[in-house]
Formats: structure tokens, sequence, C-alpha cells
């Protein structure tokens, strides 16, 4: 509904509505600075040109007042827009928020090697990625999932030499298990550094199709993948499909890549196969023993992914901006789409970085169970139904631990810190979740009593109850934003601040023991708010919880 507002504004404005000037601000529902522009230009006071802007404009049917205020024109929505907010959310509930924009889109995601477990920092990219993919898919997209298995890399052949060697404990969670391994098998090879041709050749013999060879990095692979998507699925992360790299080799996209380079002159064949990017410097396509590298393997999965999508969206980690850059410059010299990146910073520990390698992180597991733990503490003193005690913990720390990666924007760096994520006195998912059940329990109370009369009228409303409606108009928009910024934050920034409003809202002004019209207008706007929340909870990957 914020959308058909901000589209009157523009309306109303006439050959002053350039969406560039519109603003939101605390001292209106939009505002627009463009007579500062005009100001300038014309050698004029802003103050003056806004005032007289302000006098000649007509009044739309959401636009309900207008005002000039030192040199901005602020516009504020009128009792119409009000009653249509609540009708359009009641009326398409589950839906609300529904852009209609159609289209398809691939949204790569998550992607770590199978060389080990989840850890806190892989689950950045996997809660903005499966975010990402639940927002497009509320606005409407047609969204597919990948999550692209290395498979091919170097740190594979060493799990492989490390199961060759030690074998895997069928007692632990295959992923953990496969870490073990491959930590240990590193840290020989430190100490045996003649192996290293060993890796090699493993290596090789896969890319080749070796029969035997493949059926160990297979059989490593899988294991540890069962183990990473018993994870994900804990984190309600879904893929559609899990791509290999080995894949791109075996279907000949790789021989496709050369194809187009080589018709194209630009590969220099020396030793190895090299490319000379102008800003992405030198890149090795293929070594001197004839293995590829994984950008050309990654070239060839764009290939593929140019043939069969039309857009797409590519997770990555910010120490891979450099490789992103090269990635698209080479997709570019091939006539290809590239892909639009989203980078995240990393999470780091207090103490300091992380290291599968040298086993020194803080896997998903074991930051599910810490924080359900807590959880569980916290709902111990509840009195409810031990099997729901056990549900109700593992949605809230679920929804902590998603919420708490997501609602930071990607370009910001996180300090994971043990206390603040077990600390469920802050404004975080549980704070919305409670909010949601709020909402839940005052309408279950109505439904006890008999109540069903949901009246929603806009004369009635207070400062409380419009500032909640204004917001609750706004959640398309915020959708909107993402869609084009690529930022879920936005989206848990949004559900604060709603939550905020509608604590300010129901602690001082009663429901249930109003006069019946006041009751049944503000139940209507309770409703709204239980479906809004409930829908951004969800589009975060967040059980919006009915009771707490």
């Amino acid at each position: 509904m914020f959308l058909e507002f901000k589209k009157e504004v523009l309306r109303v404005l006439g050959k002053y509505g350039d969406e560039r000037y519109l603003r939101e601000t605390e001292y209106a529902d939009l505002c627009t600075t463009i007579c500062f522009k005009l100001a300038k230009d014309m050698n004029r006071s802003p103050v003056d040109l806004a005032i007289e802007i302000a006098q000649e404009l007509e009044l739309g049917d959401y636009v309900g007042s207008v005002e000039a205020l030192n040199g901005y024109i602020n516009f504020f929505v009128s009792t119409e827009f009000l009653e249509d907010t609540i009708h359009v959310i009641s009326e398409e509930n589950e839906n609300y928020g529904n852009l209609n924009i159609g289209g398809e889109i691939l949204i790569e995601h998550t992607s770590a090697n199978p060389d080990g477990p989840l850890h806190i920092g892989h689950i950045r990219n996997s809660i903005i990625g499966d975010s990402l993919a639940r927002i497009f898919r509320h606005a409407g997209f047609n969204v597919k999932t990948h999550y692209y298995v290395n498979d091919m890399g170097k740190q594979m052949a060493v799990a492989v030499l490390g199961v060759e060697k030690f074998g895997v404990d069928e007692n632990k969670k295959p992923d953990h298990a496969i870490a073990e391994v491959y930590m240990r098998m590193s840290s020989v090879l430190e100490k045996n550094p003649n192996l290293e041709r060993v890796v090699n050749n493993l290596m090789e013999l896969y890319e080749k199709g070796d029969e035997e060879v493949t059926k160990k990095f297979r059989n490593v692979v899988n294991k540890a993948l069962f183990g990473i998507k018993q994870t994900l699925k804990r984190l309600k992360v879904d893929h559609d499909d899990f791509i290999w790299e080995s894949f791109f080799i075996r279907n000949n996209y790789v021989s496709k890549i050369f194809e187009i380079l080589n018709n194209k002159n630009l590969i220099k064949k020396e030793d190895a196969w090299i490319l000379d990017l102008e800003k992405g410097g030198r890149v090795v396509l293929r070594r001197s023993n004839g293995t590829t590298l994984y950008i050309t393997r990654d070239l060839a999965y764009h290939l593929w992914k140019n043939e069969n999508f039309r857009d797409f969206i590519d997770i990555l980690g910010s120490d891979h901006k450099m490789y992103g850059d090269q990635l698209t410059e080479l997709l570019k010299l091939m006539d290809l789409k590239p892909p639009r990146i989203v980078f995240f910073e990393f999470v780091s520990l207090p103490e300091g970085s992380m290291s599968t390698r040298e086993g020194r992180f803080i896997s998903a597991d074991e930051l599910i169970d810490k924080v359900k733990s807590e959880a569980l503490r916290i709902l111990s003193s509840r009195k409810m139904d031990e099997t729901e005690k056990e549900k109700i913990a593992e949605a809230v720390a679920i929804g902590a631990i998603r919420f708490d990666f997501v609602k930071v924007a990607p370009e910001k760096p996180i300090v994971f810190d043990w206390k603040l994520a077990l600390d469920f006195e802050r404004q975080t998912a549980n704070y919305i979740q409670y909010s949601h059940a709020r909402a839940c329990s005052i309408l279950r109370n109505a439904f006890k009593s008999g109540e069903r009369d949901f009246q929603f009228r806009g004369e009635l409303c207070t400062k409380e109850e419009r500032t909640l409606v204004v917001l609750l108009s706004k959640f398309p928009y915020y959708i909107q934003k993402v869609i084009k910024e690529a930022r879920p934050n936005l989206i848990a920034e949004y559900l604060l601040t709603l939550s905020s409003a509608f604590n300010d809202f129901y602690t001082s002004h009663p429901v249930l023991k109003s006069s019946y019209e006041t009751k049944t207008h503000r139940l209507a706007i309770v409703n709204s708010t239980r479906i809004v929340l409930r829908n951004g909870l969800s589009i975060l990957g967040i059980e919006p919880l009915e009771r707490m």
C-alpha cells in the first residue's frame, strides 16, 4: 500500500515528481527534497519555493495533507489510505507482500567445501542466501537455489587421502568425522611435503575420470554432504539442487569455455594456459599437467547459468572480491552475463578468526545446541507440555541464530559473542516472535468471548495507531527494496521497528476492555499486525510462534 501512496505523491507533484528526491522521514509519511535542487538552479530560497509549490498541489485519494517546512514538502496519508491498508492486509493475508513481479532467478549460496561441518562463518552465507530466496519467492519470482559442491579442490583430495589412511569414525556425524581425518591428514602433509605429489596425483586422476578414484571422491563428498544437509535442514535452509564441479568436466562445459576463449584468441598457451585481464591480472585456467582450476570450472557453471536462467545471484565472502572481479571480467569477455554478487563480511570470534584446517571453529551444530539449551533453561519454569516446550525452544534457537546473522547488513562484519548470542533480553528474533504471539493471544481471547467482528475506522486512529498502520503498509515497500538492493537485513530492521510500534500500541491502548466500536477497530489492527509479523518472520525462515 505504501507503494501506492508513493506513486500518488509523485503524481501529485507533477513536474516536480522526481523519485530520486523522495525521502522517508520522522516528520512526515514521505517528503521531497526537490526544492533544494531547484532553488540552487534558480538562485532562490528553498523555503519560499517549497511554500509556493505546496500551495499549487492538488490532493489525491491517498494523500491526506501536504505541508511546506524548512524547504521540504511533507506528505501525509489520508484516512482512506489507512482503511484500505487494513482491508488489503486482511484480504491478501499470506499473500500480502507479493509484488507479482514474475520471472525466474537462480540463487547460489552456502557452497562450502565438503571437507567438514558448516561453521558459523559458512552459515552467514546460508542464511543470507536462503532469506533472499524466500523474499524473492514471496515477491512473486520463480526461485531456484543451488549449492555448488567443490568436489575437485585440493581440500577434497586431502580428505580422500585422510580417509584412506585413517578411516572414518562411523559413530560421529559424518561431516564432523570427515573434518577430523582432513585435519589429521593436513598435519601429516605439513611434516611430509613429499606427499603433496600423492595429493596432486589424486586430483589429476579424478579430473580424468579414473573409475576407482572417482568412487573414493564420491564416497567422501557424499558423507560430508549428508551431515551438512542435516545441519541445513535444522537451520531451515533449503537447496533445490547440489551441483558438483565435476559435472562441468564430464558434460564438456569446460571444453566449451576453452573453445570460446580460443576463438577470441585470449588464451596464452605456455606450460600452463593463461589469460591476462585488464583489471583482474593474470589468471591460470589450466595447469601444465592438464588439470583445470576452480575458476575454469566456475566459468563453465556460469555458462550453464546463462543458458538456463535470465538472472542469477551468487553469495560470496568478502575475501572473494578479487575473484568476483576476475569472474565478472572473464564472463564479459565471453559475451556472457555475469552474476549479481552479494559479498558478505565474515563472522569472527572475540579471540580471532576461524580455520577448518587448524580445527579452530565453532560448528553450526554446536551453535544450535548451545542456543537451544539456553532457550530450554529460560522456558523451564513455564507451564506447558514438555513436547511443546522442546518445539518452542528449537524454534526460538533457530530464530535467534537466523536473525542475528541476517539483521546486520552483508557488507558489515560480525564478531560472534556467546554472551550476546545467548542474551534473550535483546531486541532480536524472540522479541518479534513474542510480539506475534501476543497478537495471537489477544485474538484467541477475543474469539473465546465470541468477538469476531473486526471493523477498522480510520477516523478513530490515535497517533500510535496511525503510526502502526502506516508501518504495516510498508511491508511490500521493504520487500521491493530488498529485491533492488539484495540486502535482507532491511526486512529484519523493519520487523524490529514494527514490533516496537505494536508494543507501544498495546501497552497504552486496551483492546478487549474497550467499548465495542473501539474494540473491533483495534482488533482489526491487531489482526493485520499478526499477518504482517507472520509473513515477515516466515520470509526470514523464522517460525512465527503463536505461544511462547
